[in-house]
């Protein structure tokens, strides 16, 4: 979904459809307002890098994980899912863990919990469940699974089907013709099972991820709410997907330890910005727009307006979405073809891949307004009560000016506070650190001036986050 979802920011932390983040609605799937499925706090998986977005998220939905394990590197879902079964069998727990990518929506919150209730009671039985959605087109993004014969009977109305073999996506006739046989339902990538189970099948199907998990489980550490696995440890674990090195592995052979459960919650994996347009409320001509948007004669197409206006005249099948740093114009019929433009910025090395212009940090966010030749200009907003490391830089000064709120200055030996449009100066070379004390966000207006002006030129003396 790029140009909103970027490698440091993905999907996941966005707010496309529904409310809240994907992240947000797929932990209040498990634990909403009315305690539809009654599940435990999440046990989180997630990259360093995101370690302070999931905390804050959760936050500003008024839940705690139940730990947070923090991978150094993306080994995939096979990897991701052994890390939490070893941490659950270190505790002594044996629970069902339900393994949910944290990218989907659903709109049919009570068909979901009553296909969770049932995929539950199978996984109390030891085996593995996933979910396959009832198709509602020859979707060619997805993958598909195609089911056998019914599994000894129902639980409490939720058939459990055999599986018979894991398809990847397929071409558009091919899919039409999977939808004609009846038999085949696409692959949602959500599993349950007791870890047991999970740590009996990984260690059967795949004993290289088994072994190398538990060694940086071994050597992991407990940091407040982080869990860190072992770094050279896991980086030496193969990469799979729980689909290829487990579920696959078993279907079609008759062992009926994995099954499917077949759901029908209007699901999307939001993969693209078609499942987005599906999953908004488009207008009589067929148009999913947000933000700032004017149309005139524009049929079927989505217009996504970030910063600024975005005016359509006479457009048909087009999708247009603006952010302040890129602008992605694509045919509706093209949209899986993104990731090309994604990896020809990556292999450009190029900044419109990794970050989006607001970037956020444990202690709010900045924005990046204007940036030259020896100089950059930042919007930062410091949430209440938080506070920015102890820092210098070597190779910049900073400017900054009170735009709203109140600041605590320490610069050098000098501790004092601002209020709305007063400013001071931080030399270059100068100890310093800028705190919110306030009640409401702090936003200040950074001049940066040097010859150089990366982010890597942060040498910390203390922070409140425990960050390098």
């Amino acid at each position: 979904l790029w140009p909103l979802s970027r490698e440091h920011f993905p999907k996941q932390f966005l707010s496309l459809v529904g409310e809240g983040t994907l992240f947000q609605q797929t932990v209040l799937r498990f634990l909403g307002p009315q305690d539809r499925c009654g599940a435990g706090p999440p046990i989180v998986v997630c990259n360093e890098d995101h370690r302070f977005l999931v905390s804050e998220q959760l936050g500003d939905i008024g839940h705690r994980a139940d730990t947070l394990i923090l991978e150094p590197v993306g080994r995939s879902t096979a990897p991701a899912l052994t890390l939490a079964a070893l941490w659950c069998e270190g505790r002594g727990l044996d629970e069902v863990l339900v393994a949910a990518p944290a990218d989907h929506h659903v709109t049919d919150l009570d068909e979901f919990a009553e296909a969770v209730e049932g995929a539950y009671a199978l996984a109390l039985e030891g085996r593995l469940v996933t979910f396959g959605v009832s198709p509602s087109g020859p979707e060619t993004g997805y993958g598909y699974i195609r089911a056998a014969g019914r599994v000894g009977g129902q639980r409490r109305g939720i058939d459990a089907l055999e599986i018979g073999e894991f398809v990847e996506k397929p071409g558009e006739e091919t899919a039409r013709q999977y939808l004609s046989t009846g038999e085949y339902l696409w692959n949602s990538g959500m599993f349950f099972m007791r870890a047991s189970v999970w740590l009996s099948q990984i260690e059967t199907h795949r004993p290289d991820i088994a072994a190398a998990c538990r060694a940086a489980h071994a050597a992991g550490r407990v940091d407040g709410e982080f869990f860190r696995p072992g770094i050279d440890e896991f980086r030496g674990c193969p990469s799979d997907s729980i689909d290829y090195a487990v579920a696959e592995r078993t279907a079609g052979t008759g062992d009926l330890s994995a099954v499917v459960v077949p759901m029908d919650a209007g699901w999307s994996d939001v993969g693209t910005w078609s499942a987005v347009r599906d999953s908004m409320d488009a207008d009589g001509s067929g148009n999913a727009v947000a933000g700032d948007v004017l149309t005139h004669d524009v049929r079927n197409s989505t217009l996504i307006a970030g910063s600024r206006l975005i005016a359509g005249v006479g457009l048909r099948d087009l999708v247009v979405v603006e952010t302040p740093d890129a602008v992605l114009v694509a045919g509706t019929d093209r949209d899986q073809d993104v990731r090309e433009v994604v990896a020809e910025l990556r292999a450009g090395d190029r900044d419109e891949q990794m970050e989006p212009r607001r970037v956020h940090r444990p202690w709010g966010t900045y924005e990046v307004i204007e940036r030259g030749v020896g100089f950059q200009v930042k919007h930062l907003t410091v949430r209440p009560g938080a506070s920015l490391s102890l820092q210098r830089h070597r190779h910049r000064a900073e400017h900054w000016v009170v735009i709203r709120g109140r600041a605590a200055v320490v610069r050098g030996e000098d501790s004092y506070e601002l209020a709305d449009n007063e400013s001071t100066y931080v030399p270059r070379g100068v100890t310093h650190r800028l705190s919110n004390p306030g009640q409401i966000p702090l936003e200040i207006v950074e001049v940066q001036t040097g010859d150089y002006l990366g982010e890597d030129d942060i040498e910390r003396f203390q922070d409140d986050y425990r960050r390098a």
